[in-house]
């Protein structure tokens, strides 16, 4: 059985475990049961009543967080066309099937996000497999396989993310940082939140969200009230 520290006891006792909070009391409860010494991530966590297997009930999609991630993500743009517009929107790496290789034989992955132009897609195929269970693949559905470098880059840098069910029907997806306002994070959470809502499949019956769980990293798991 896992023992914890003095510490981390201490703000799992402010937790009821059985009780659903409001995202406002949620939020509070986040910033004060943090018990790392950096700046910890906090995170959403929605149990959904869909079957994944189903093609029409996956859940995946992207939003710009409206208060940011507070994470500075590094992004690598691959293209043949569209250099100058990704030099001057500030990509961190630039490059065509070199830097499609040096990912395949050298294990290469400096770097958060890939941005590609359609004219990419059919040599990043070939890494599928790499680039798939890390989430680094390019989808036209989260705006990464574009023509418009520049939005797509200024989305990231604001702080787009990406979301998607998992094989349980569960949506994990970043709220922000420890440091954050209650403020923030509540207005991160409603985003997500609507965004969800917005992707609920026709097939479902019944309650739709069936649970939603916030913590940071190495916190306890705070249970958020499912409003209508």
């Amino acid at each position: 059985m896992a023992k914890f520290g003095k510490k981390y006891n201490a703000v799992v006792s402010k937790v009821d475990k059985n009780t659903a909070y409001p995202i406002a009391e949620a939020a509070k409860l986040a910033k004060e049961t943090s018990t790392t010494k950096f700046d910890s991530t906090v995170e959403v966590a929605f149990n959904l009543n869909v079957d994944p297997r189903h093609a029409d009930q996956q859940i995946r999609g992207a939003i710009v967080l409206p208060a940011g991630t507070g994470k500075t993500q590094k992004v690598l743009v691959l293209t043949n066309t569209k250099v100058k517009e990704a030099e001057e929107a500030g990509a961190d790496f630039i490059g065509g099937v070199d830097l499609i290789q040096k990912i395949q034989k050298e294990n290469w992955f400096d770097f958060d996000v890939i941005i590609a132009t359609p004219e990419m897609m059919a040599e990043l195929g070939k890494i599928g497999k790499i680039l798939g269970p890390k989430g680094l693949m390019p989808n036209p559905k989260t705006g990464t396989v574009t023509v418009d470098v520049k939005k797509a880059l200024d989305d990231v840098k604001k702080g787009k993310i990406e979301y998607r069910t998992d094989k349980e029907g569960n949506v994990h997806a970043i709220l922000g940082k420890s440091s954050f306002k209650e403020e923030q994070l509540i207005l991160n959470f409603g985003a997500i939140l609507d965004a969800i809502k917005k992707g609920k499949p026709n097939a479902v019956k019944g309650a739709y969200i069936k649970n939603i769980v916030i913590s940071t990293t190495m916190g306890p798991g705070i249970k958020v009230a499912i409003e209508n």
